[in-house]
């Protein structure tokens, strides 16, 4: 066991306050630390005793810590501060989506699992209370999905301890990643589709629908498209802005950031003839309310589509909630604002569209994806794979 060391030390007043000064010798070089006691010049020796060796104590044991990690940064911390700070740290390097997303995590159950568990510290964590964490947030309600999200975030985050020689390696390394079900959307058939389009024209949430529906836009995306990115002469779209909301001081902001999911999802994309009808019907909307409501007109928002009456752009969360409500309204089969993008996705390749073709509209990083989300509606491709063995067995018995 390594032999703790006694800092010299001496106490000293400075503006009036008392302080410990102690030695420490590093590099080879001595240098004054300083530590306030807490008490004015003037105090009690009984008081200027008992404080200065509490002080130059707990010193003392930080500094043997230190030494005894090698000089290794302190990894004795509780998890919430660390997971503050990691955040803060990493936050240049991501997204803002991810970033607030990461905010909300750690600020809201992770706070809340943590600050009750406070023996629990970055250096001190075991698969086992990691684990019993995922139960615990399990049991909260959580999906299997949303339990993934917080592992990627406490893994980069020890990863980053362990870079930083906080660790000797990864706690999170040993603990099975939560295992994602697989999920299959939703989907509107293609008379269920041209209903709802028909049927919402009216509706604040329409272009949003048909953006969705018609090009499988994320919810992101739609609410990103611009007119300065819309070419109506050869009916073409860039798509590059996409909206989040997040809150300042509780309340709901939003924010264009020109910063896709991937490189993929920056795409120009053609317009099918009811989004073009849409987008020709919304102009001249946005135009009457311009001049109709004068003042009161919105103009922050002018280079975008989906607006309201007053001009605001509509938030997501709105969007969502609405989306609700209106198929309630309309006596229409539930399913999510998200399932328009999979019902899309669904029309095209039950037309026999290739799945490489709907994987650029959609934007995906790779075909992968997109085979491993509708590879069970490829019907195309399965029939395509029948008709081959088929067709051999046809001419072994022609031959026969």
């Amino acid at each position: 066991m390594a032999q703790k060391t006694t800092l010299a030390a001496s106490v000293q007043a400075k503006n009036g306050r008392l302080h410990a000064v102690i030695q420490v010798k590093e590099n080879g070089k001595t240098k004054s630390v300083w530590r306030a006691l807490g008490l004015p010049e003037g105090a009690s020796q009984t008081q200027v005793n008992k404080a200065f060796r509490k002080v130059v104590s707990a010193y003392e044991e930080e500094y043997n810590k230190r030494l005894a990690r090698g000089g290794k940064p302190d990894a004795d911390i509780p998890i919430y501060p660390f997971l503050c700070s990691y955040l803060e740290k990493a936050k240049p390097r991501l997204q803002l989506s991810t970033y607030e997303g990461y905010h909300q995590m750690i600020n809201s159950r992770i706070k809340s699992y943590f600050s009750a568990r406070p023996k629990l510290t970055v250096e001190s964590i075991t698969p086992k209370d990691i684990e019993a964490f995922y139960k615990w947030l399990a049991k909260e309600g959580l999906k299997t999905g949303s339990v993934i999200h917080y592992h990627t975030l406490l893994h980069s985050a020890f990863q980053q301890a362990f870079k930083d020689e906080m660790l000797d390696a990864n706690p999170f390394d040993r603990v099975e990643r939560p295992k994602k079900s697989d999920f299959h959307g939703e989907h509107y058939s293609e008379d269920e589709l041209v209903a709802l389009f028909e049927l919402c024209r009216s509706d604040p949430i329409w272009p949003a629908i048909v953006l969705a529906g018609g090009m499988g836009l994320r919810r992101s995306e739609a609410l990103g498209v611009r007119w300065s990115r819309i070419d109506m002469d050869s009916r073409t779209v860039l798509l590059d802005t996409k909206i989040i909301e997040t809150q300042v001081d509780g309340k709901p902001v939003l924010r264009a950031i020109e910063e896709m999911k991937n490189k993929s999802s920056r795409r120009t994309l053609p317009i099918p003839d009811p989004v073009f009808e849409m987008l020709e019907t919304i102009r001249a909307k946005q135009e009457i309310n311009r001049k109709l409501f004068r003042g009161s007109y919105n103009r922050d928002w002018d280079d975008y589509v989906c607006t309201d009456e007053l001009g605001n752009l509509l938030r997501p969360n709105f969007v969502t909630e609405h989306y609700r409500y209106l198929l309630d309204k309309l006596g229409l089969r539930c399913i999510r604002f998200h399932d328009l993008r999979h019902t899309f996705a669904s029309v095209l390749l039950n037309k026999e569209v290739p799945l490489i073709n709907v994987s650029n509209f959609l934007g995906h990083s790779t075909i992968s994806t997109t085979a491993n989300i509708y590879a069970h509606l490829d019907k195309s491709a399965k029939q395509s794979s029948a008709d081959v063995i088929s067709d051999i067995f046809r001419k072994e018995q022609a031959g026969a």
